[in-house]
């Protein structure tokens, strides 16, 4: 079963709620075995719309990911990210 990734492009734009969305996520991302592959560093914007924080996470499967996103804690974390941030986020399956 090949791997997922979470691809989250994001503009924050109230720090502090956003900060407790990231502690609520970071917790159901990682109880569904995801791990942070990128998560705000530097980067360079070829196309499209630049937001200023990127994260991507690998997960086990796209089913693990989507259970993540669906889960009750991160719909808590949802709940922070919408009154904080501008945000796409999209789960890809990898390639074997």
């Amino acid at each position: 079963m090949p791997k997922a990734y979470w691809v989250a492009n994001v503009e924050v734009t109230d720090a502090e709620v956003y900060g407790s969305y990231a502690k609520i996520a970071k917790d159901a991302i990682e109880s569904h075995g995801g791990t942070f592959v990128a998560r705000g560093g530097r980067h360079v914007q070829c196309e499209g719309r630049d937001r200023a924080r990127n994260v991507v996470v690998e997960f086990p499967s796209l089913d693990a990911a989507v259970a993540c996103y669906n889960s009750d804690i991160y719909k808590e974390a949802l709940a922070f990210s919408a009154k904080s941030s501008v945000r796409d986020v999209v789960l890809i399956e990898g390639v074997e």
